[in-house]
């Protein structure tokens, strides 16, 4: 029995020391480690949220702004509230929790939606770079530029009682505002591009030739980006995504390529003088329809009027857009050289385009096509190359350079999406070393467009005088029809010029009677300025 009272006594000894061990280390070796758990539970950093920036037109007009979300922490939520909810509780005094975030409007909301973009929430994958629920740019300005117009958040520390209360503040870190971005778009051109483009398929893209400043990047159809972003608006999203027919999500200016049609005549005009094939007096006669074999290759002019231009010099060919002039000035110059002038004017390549989503136009090959279609080269396809058909496919963008190059005398300048001011003044220009004789020519015969007896009718009374080139172009739609694309390109005034336009609807039909009326609104309202 005395035993086993001993033994007891031993179990309560051993207990009780395990007891002052345990407070041993509760009360000083993990004193420190509970103090800062229970600091952690008492201080509080409340996010301060650094404003995204601004989006300006060239001349001030808001694009992208921010718009003030009132927001109140309740536990570990939070909930939106009205500004006259905010007002209230910062009046009784009972605004602790409050704090503002921002939400990303765009007052043109369509007219500029490629241009801009908009924001949406970051991926699963970006978590961690930006933050659980946080937004970046999805599309456009607000994408590429998307570290720019970021801002940074901040925050302020605060000690909190048991209730959430805010007991003092004990510091902060200022929030820092993105930077703005001014483009140099103007808002007036490109809403007058968008009036005219309403209900239609395409694109219109206006550039300053001597800078490459982008004064117009519009494709329609359009959608509005204040829908992003929002969780109202899932199903208007999923609608615009899955759109295969209008494919409202497409910048058209300049991810679209189509077959560019007569506007490519400017370079087959080019590469012939270069080249020494054709000068102003060459003559070559139109008969109307050229047979190579069972093929025939006719001018719109025979087709559409049973008659023919007689013998005409490139400065006419140009005026009157004569297919059989071109076919054999195509003919003269071969495939290699057509391919090689295409390559030399960039129409192959992207222009590094300060904008997401821009792709390359193709130029064909002999080589090409043998290494993919598994066919040789023929004539025709020579003929078809030489008149902007076949193969050959550009973007509005790549119209646009093209024609630029006529109205710069030679020089390509890289388009940039952002204004140019006295502290960035680089012009990234190169010259293509064409003789300036030639330019002449070129430019002579787009005068002759756009004015009595040329293809360009709606621009025959126009002042200033303009120098372009009509285009319609031939493709085969979905159910194996025969349809147009109606392209239209000039620059103004025709002596040193100010501004470059292109304008594409797509299955529009005639470049004269469709694109051209277009292109006069938005010069009108350009030279009215």
């Amino acid at each position: 029995m005395k035993e086993k009272v001993t033994f007891f006594k031993l179990v309560a000894f051993l207990a009780f020391l395990v007891l002052l061990l345990r407070l041993f280390q509760l009360q000083i070796i993990e004193t420190k480690k509970h103090q800062g758990l229970s600091e952690g539970n008492r201080i509080r950093k409340i996010k301060v949220f650094g404003p995204r920036g601004i989006i300006f037109d060239r001349h001030g007009e808001i694009l992208a702004r921010n718009l003030p979300v009132f927001k109140i922490k309740e536990g570990e939520k939070e909930k939106v509230i009205s500004r006259e909810e905010a007002l209230k509780l910062q009046a009784e005094g009972n605004d602790e929790n409050l704090y503002i975030d921002f939400s990303r409007d765009y007052p043109q909301a369509e007219i500029f939606s490629h241009l801009v973009g908009f924001l949406g929430e970051v991926e699963e994958k970006e978590v961690a770079q930006y933050g659980l629920g946080a937004k970046i740019g999805q599309m456009g300005m607000e994408q590429f530029y998307n570290q720019v117009l970021r801002g940074k958040d901040g925050g302020e520390l605060v000690e909190v009682n048991a209730q959430g209360k805010i007991l003092r503040k004990i510091g902060i870190e200022e929030a820092v505002p993105g930077q703005d971005l001014t483009l140099a778009a103007e808002a007036d051109l490109q809403r007058m591009a968008a009036r005219e483009m309403l209900g239609k398929k395409g694109a219109v893209v206006a550039t300053k030739p001597s800078t490459g400043e982008v004064l117009i990047l519009f494709s329609s159809p359009t959608f509005d980006p204040n829908f992003f972003g929002t969780r109202r608006s899932e199903e208007t999203i999923q609608k615009l995504i899955s759109d295969s027919v209008n494919r409202p999500l497409l910048n058209r200016a300049i991810s679209g390529i189509y077959p560019p049609g007569s506007t490519f005549k400017i370079v087959t005009a080019t590469a012939g003088l270069e080249e020494g094939k054709i000068t102003q007096n060459t003559l070559i006669n139109d008969p109307g329809v050229i047979y190579v074999g069972a093929y025939k290759y006719s001018n719109w002019y025979f087709t559409g009027y049973g008659r023919t231009e007689g013998e005409i010099n490139v400065i006419r060919a140009i005026k009157r857009s004569t297919d059989t002039f071109f076919y054999k000035v195509g003919e003269l110059l071969g495939v290699d050289k057509l391919d090689q002038w295409a390559r030399k004017f960039g129409l192959d390549k992207v222009y590094d385009l300060d904008l997401g989503g821009e792709v390359a136009g193709f130029v064909p090959s002999a080589e090409w096509k043998l290494k993919n279609k598994g066919e040789s080269w023929f004539l025709g396809n020579t003929y078809h190359f030489a008149i902007g058909q076949g193969d050959l496919a550009l973007t509005p963008l790549g119209v646009n350079m093209m024609s630029s190059v006529i109205a710069n005398q030679g020089k390509l300048c890289r388009p940039q999406i952002l204004k140019l001011n006295n502290d960035n003044q680089i012009f990234l220009c190169r010259d293509l070393g064409i003789n300036r004789k030639t330019i002449e020519i070129v430019k002579e015969g787009m005068i002759g467009a756009c004015s009595t007896g040329g293809t360009a009718y709606p621009f025959f009374n126009f002042l200033p005088q303009v120098a372009c080139k009509t285009g319609t172009a031939e493709y085969v739609d979905q159910e194996g029809k025969t349809q147009t694309h109606a392209w239209f390109t000039v620059f103004a005034p025709a002596e040193a010029p100010q501004i470059v336009l292109t304008v594409l609807v797509e299955g529009g039909g005639e470049g004269s009677s469709v694109a051209a009326p277009i292109a006069r609104e938005i010069l009108g309202e350009y030279f009215k300025q």
